[in-house]
C-alpha cells in the first residue's frame, strides 16, 4: 500500500491508426472502456483532437462522454481536456450538465487551452487570446451553472438574465480540473482554488516537483482549504515481462516523442507562442532523445511489479491524487497489447494504491 489512496485512470485518444477505418477506430475505442469498466478502473479521460486523420477520430470529448456515460454504470468520465477557448460557453454548461444527468453525477470537467495554434487558426480564433478567452469562458460556465439566472459584460461574451438548463447533476457542479504546462500556471491555478493536471510530455518527471511545489503554496496562500489535488498524466505500459513491454511500446513511444518534439519547434514561432516556454529548445531536446532516457524521465514501462514501485514513488514524491495512465502513447502499440496493458494495471498495479 503507498499512502492514500489514489485515483486510477486511463488517457484515451479514441487511437486511429493508418489504414485503420473511422468506424472500427470507434468500436476499438469503446471496447476498451468496456474493459476498463468491468476492471473497476476509477476513471477514463478524454483527448481533444482536431484534423488528425491518422491519430485519432476524438473531436467531440463531450459527445462521447454522454455515450460513455449511458453505456457505464460506475466508472468516471473526465475530459483531459476540453479546450475552452474554442467553446461557446453556455453552449458548453448546458452539455457538460446534460453528460452529469446522463452519468448520474460521473463527470469530471478537465479544461486547458491547448499549446498548438494549429487548431486555434482553423477555428478562427487568435492563439493570442486563449488566456482571456479561457478564463472568461470558465467563469460564464461556473455561473451558468451556480446562478438561476446571470449575466456577463466581458471581452469576448455578453449575456443579460441568461438562465441555463439543466444544471449539473452534481452539486454545485462537476469537480473542475485545469491542466497546466508552464511554470506560471501552476501557481495561478492554484490561487484560483482549482485542482490542476500535471503532465511529463515536454518535460520529465524530476521537474514537476517544483511546479507542484509553488501550485500547492499559491493554493494555500490564497486561503483553499486543504492543499489543493494533483492528477498527472503519464505514459504506462504494462507487460508480462520487461522485455515484452519494451517490444509492445519502443517504436510508438519514440515516434510519440519525435513528432513532438517537430510540433514544439514549429509551434515556437505561432502568434501568440511565449519565448519563455523554450518551445524550439524543449523540441529539439525531444527529436534527440534516445529510449533510455525517456524510460528515465518521461515513461513508466514494465512488469506490474516494475510498474507499482516505481509509481509508489512518484505518487509519494509528488503527493499525488490521480494518475491518467497513458497506454498506447503514439497511437502505435498492438491492440491486443494495450488491453492486457490495462488488464493488468486494474488488476495487479491499481490495488496497491487502494
Amino acid at each position: 500500500m503507498y499512502g492514500d489512496a489514489v485515483e486510477f485512470g486511463i488517457f484515451h485518444e479514441f487511437e486511429r491508426p493508418p489504414g485503420m477505418s473511422e468506424a472500427q477506430a470507434f468500436d476499438n475505442a469503446f471496447d476498451l472502456i468496456d474493459v476498463a469498466e468491468r476492471g473497476g478502473l476509477d476513471a477514463v479521460w478524454l483527448a481533444e483532437l482536431h484534423f488528425s486523420p491518422e491519430r485519432s477520430v476524438l473531436a467531440s470529448p463531450m459527445a462521447l462522454a454522454g455515450a460513455i456515460g449511458a453505456r457505464t454504470s460506475h466508472i468516471k468520465i473526465g475530459t483531459a481536456v476540453q479546450i475552452l477557448p474554442l467553446c461557446h460557453p453556455l453552449q458548453i454548461a448546458e452539455e457538460a450538465a446534460t453528460v452529469d444527468h446522463i452519468s448520474h453525477g460521473r463527470l469530471i470537467f478537465g479544461v486547458g487551452r491547448s499549446g498548438f495554434a494549429r487548431t486555434y487558426l482553423q477555428y478562427g480564433v487568435p492563439y493570442a487570446e486563449s488566456r482571456e478567452r479561457f478564463a472568461e469562458t470558465l467563469e460564464i460556465v461556473r455561473r451558468a451553472w451556480t446562478e438561476d439566472t446571470f449575466s456577463h459584460d466581458g471581452k469576448y461574451f455578453q449575456y443579460h438574465e441568461t438562465c441555463v438548463v439543466p444544471k449539473p447533476y452534481q452539486k454545485p457542479h462537476p469537480p473542475i480540473r485545469v491542466a497546466a504546462t508552464s511554470a506560471d500556471t501552476f501557481p495561478a491555478i492554484g490561487a484560483q482554488g482549482f485542482d490542476v493536471f500535471a503532465a511529463s510530455r515536454t518535460g520529465t518527471l524530476a521537474e514537476l516537483a517544483p511546479n507542484l511545489a509553488s501550485y500547492r503554496a499559491a493554493y494555500s496562500s490564497a486561503g483553499h482549504a486543504g492543499k489543493g489535488g494533483v492528477f498527472l498524466r503519464v505514459p504506462v505500459y504494462v507487460a508480462d515481462t520487461f522485455d515484452r513491454a519494451v517490444e509492445d511500446c519502443r517504436d510508438s513511444i519514440l515516434a510519440f516523442y519525435r513528432q513532438l518534439g517537430q510540433q514544439l519547434e514549429r509551434s515556437a514561432q505561432d502568434a501568440g507562442a511565449r519565448a519563455i516556454e523554450q518551445r524550439d529548445v524543449r523540441g529539439r531536446r525531444l527529436r534527440e532523445t534516445s529510449f533510455d532516457e525517456v524510460l528515465q524521465e518521461r515513461v513508466i514501462v514494465g512488469t506490474p511489479e516494475m510498474v507499482t514501485e516505481r509509481l509508489g514513488k512518484i505518487a509519494t514524491e509528488l503527493e499525488l491524487d490521480g494518475i491518467l495512465a497513458e497506454l498506447n502513447c503514439g497511437g502505435q502499440v498492438p491492440r491486443e497489447g494495450v488491453i492486457n496493458s490495462l488488464r493488468l494495471l486494474c488488476e495487479e498495479v491499481m490495488p496497491a494504491f487502494k
